[in-house]
């Protein structure tokens, strides 16, 4: 039940969410309440008397305790509500059931690879092992950037650029060790990801990441898709440079000779992620995007939820949708995994929301993760990876990353995701590079605020004008469109190449 001024979302809650800024007086239809003070757009309002150490209620889960006797009619947020444990009962696979996948799959405009694989972007990519190269990683990619030199791939329509994605590990770190291993992982999924019609590999030649190491730890094939070389070997700097732009002349001919076709959608594999969240993620674009991954599920597509520290404290309801006890286990293992690392570090796990979220709502990281699971829509879970590893299964996956987006989504398309969508609340610039990334609005005031940066506005839900089945039909139809080669916003501003962060899990020596 809502009204014109809040939004309920479940019977049992004890709290609603503000649609619009609410004044002391007013009182809210069919709650019963007088605002007593004011309460922020998106922000909550206590709707029964709450005691000291009682549960609050939103979706009809557990998103902290009052901190303090809390009114009806009171804003319910971070100066009397905290974070509190609370046992989680998971049965699993008690929500599974059978996929019902559509007679005849949705189709996209997308690239045909040799090896059968299927692309949504045309790109030349040049990797480095290790951060000393980045700099002549970055000159070889520039001198293609169609902004300063139009005329370098003015006979290539068909490549979509030239781009570097540089980083700043490769070197002093175990050489044994699991961040060297991760960090080849990414690289290789890069490698390997068919957005990328060829790939350089520039090293410096002395570092830990040694580029041989890389190719034979991920199974790596030198030849016309996979140039590898370093500045040592090479000479220096400048004819590092030169010899990157000298080879990229020479593969592009052959990454122009492509033509999109009709490939089916379970060609498609979606990294879901949400940042610059607030009190309406959870309510409009979240369960839009939801919606949209339900329908790509069943048209035999893939998605990827990933953020492990941000589905904490709702874990029990994806593993409820697990396919099986194994897969239930994993999720659990990488919980569990988080548990021990922030520990050793001297946090909790409970060290978010972010100032943004708060003041756009958020309380605690419950309130926060049950939102984002949204997310994932009903599919069932199929499987549990870890960071960068390869999405082999079909379906709706959950890949273990940290809750930073540019990390998170760096792991996701390693792992082969070549198209992410993206939701927020407050708003966020972010691309990722070779696969397009969609931006969803949660409110309407964000959208006409920065619409440059936001591709779909989810706003009209919140505002009771639109549904989140329609919107999710919406974003599914824009993600066929995107694959298709429609640009994003971010493409259009040349977001990609600074967002590559792989994920450095070791110590520094």
């Amino acid at each position: 039940m809502s009204s014109d001024l809040v939004i309920r979302i479940h019977p049992a809650d004890n709290v609603v969410i503000a649609r619009r800024q609410l004044l002391g007086g007013t009182a809210v239809e069919g709650e019963g309440v007088v605002v007593q003070g004011l309460v922020p757009p998106g922000h909550k309002l206590a709707v029964r008397a709450i005691a000291a150490g009682e549960p609050v209620l939103r979706y009809g889960q557990v998103i902290g305790a009052a901190m303090q006797s809390i009114a009806p009619g009171q804003h319910v947020h971070t100066h009397n509500l905290a974070f509190s444990d609370f046992s989680r009962q998971h049965q699993a696979g008690a929500a599974a059931q059978p996929t019902a996948y559509v007679a005849e799959a949705a189709t996209f405009e997308g690239i045909v690879r040799a090896d059968g694989r299927v692309a949504t972007r045309n790109y030349i990519g040049v990797l480095t092992s290790v951060n000393c190269s980045a700099t002549a990683a970055r000159a070889i990619a520039d001198h293609f950037r169609r902004d300063i030199h139009p005329e370098a791939l003015a006979d290539y329509p068909n490549v979509d650029g030239v781009v570097a994605l540089t980083h700043g590990a490769g070197c002093a770190t175990d050489s044994e060790g699991e961040e060297l291993r991760v960090l080849r992982r990414t690289l290789g999924g890069y490698a390997r990801h068919p957005n990328f019609a060829a790939v350089l590999v520039v090293g410096l030649g002395c570092e830990t990441n040694q580029i041989q190491g890389l190719i034979a730890q991920e199974g790596l094939q030198e030849g016309a898709r996979l140039v590898a070389f370093s500045i040592q070997d090479t000479g220096g700097t400048a004819k590092t440079v030169a010899r990157g732009i000298e080879l990229i002349r020479g593969l592009l001919p052959e990454a122009n000779r492509v033509q999109r076709q009709p490939v089916p959608a379970r060609h498609l594999t979606v990294g879901l992620q949400c940042g610059g969240s607030d009190g309406y993620s959870g309510i409009s674009a979240n369960p839009a995007l939801g919606a949209a991954v339900d329908r790509l599920v069943r048209h035999g597509g893939s998605a990827i939820l990933s953020e492990t520290p941000e589905i904490y404290g709702g874990e029990h309801l994806l593993t409820r949708r697990a396919v099986s006890p194994a897969v239930a286990a994993k999720l659990l293992a990488r919980i569990a995994w988080w548990e021990q690392y922030t520990a050793r570090h001297g946090m909790k796990m409970d060290n978010n929301p972010s100032a943004g979220n708060k003041a756009g709502g958020l309380t605690t990281i419950l309130e926060k993760s049950l939102g984002a699971i949204a997310k994932s829509g009903t599919s069932n879970l199929v499987d549990v990876i870890e960071f960068a590893e390869p999405a082999a299964a079909r379906g709706l996956l959950f890949m273990d990353t940290p809750g930073y987006d540019p990390v998170s989504a760096t792991g996701q398309v390693a792992g082969g995701a070549n198209l992410i969508c993206f939701t927020t609340g407050r708003g966020s610039a972010y691309g990722c590079a070779p696969s397009p990334s969609l931006k969803l609005s949660t409110n309407t005031a964000l959208w006409l605020k920065q619409q440059e940066d936001i591709d779909i506005d989810c706003g009209g839900i919140v505002e009771g004008v639109d549904t989140v089945d329609a919107m999710g039909e919406r974003i599914f139809r824009l993600m066929l469109e995107t694959a298709s080669g429609r640009r994003t916003k971010s493409e259009l501003h040349g977001y990609g190449q600074a967002e590559f962060v792989p994920w450095q899990l070791g110590a520094v020596m």
